[in-house]
């Protein structure tokens, strides 16, 4: 069990990648807090884990609150006193928008999810690391922050402010054996993902070296390497899961 033993926080772990790494997460072991605003979809999470012999709580979450975030770290403390990984997921995509497109709102709402989430749910977690004497926080990007794409100017810019959060904080508290990573999926097939026969799949498919899409357990399997001690010598690295989208 590859987490045996551990607790972990998944934020934006309702649906999609978020919910595959909930899941693979409890599979080797974790203790998981699903945080998400979704709450019937979360709380169906929860009893599908607990079901299958799995330990997992919902707590409803919205990471642009701190007083949420205070609360699903607090519930997920219950269960040892530890946290031991956290895995910053949520996200907002909004609209496809470019510049003269995007209006302040939209702009708020990426910046707010994406990047000072991330930054709210890693400031309140850090205190339980710090004291523990280590900890995994995983933060899942995009590979929108390493190449370009059209039409996702506030989108793509929070996510490539992620990277530097994560090269930040992976430096000031790798000392204290808290390891920073940034996860980059590439096109991953989800519920609001373009679907087989549109173009904008196609168009993906063609972007990568595999010649398709990737699914969500595939992105879960790099947030578990990451979360377990297996990665214990890597931080601060950016990890894309994109099918050599990257590559090209």
């Amino acid at each position: 069990m590859r987490l045996g033993g551990k607790v972990a926080i998944v934020t934006g772990a309702a649906h999609g990648i978020g919910r595959a790494i909930a899941q693979r997460y409890a599979e080797e072991g974790a203790a998981v807090l699903i945080a998400d605003i979704d709450s019937s979809a979360g709380m169906a999470l929860a009893g599908m884990i607990q079901a299958a012999g799995g330990r997992a709580e919902f707590h409803k979450t919205d990471v642009t609150s701190a007083t949420d975030v205070a609360g699903a770290v607090e519930t997920a403390a219950r269960w040892t006193g530890r946290i031991d990984v956290l895995c910053n997921n949520a996200a907002y995509l909004g609209e496809f928008h470019a510049v003269l497109e995007a209006d302040d709102e939209e702009w708020d709402r990426c910046l707010q999810v994406q990047l000072l989430g991330t930054n709210r749910c890693t400031k309140a977690v850090l205190p339980f690391m710090l004291r523990q004497g280590g900890g995994s926080i995983v933060n899942v990007v995009s590979i929108q922050a390493m190449v370009g794409c059209p039409a996702s100017v506030a989108y793509t810019a929070a996510k490539s402010a992620l990277l530097g959060f994560t090269l930040s904080a992976a430096y000031d508290y790798g000392k204290h054996n808290v390891r920073v990573n940034s996860l980059c999926p590439g096109p991953i097939q989800t519920r609001i993902s373009p679907k087989p026969g549109d173009a904008a799949y196609d168009w993906q498919c063609a972007q990568t070296a595999l010649g398709r899409v990737g699914q969500p357990f595939e992105v879960a399997h790099a947030a578990l390497f990451l979360a377990s001690d297996e990665s214990s010598y890597i931080t601060g690295v950016t990890l894309p899961v994109d099918g050599g989208w990257t590559a090209r």
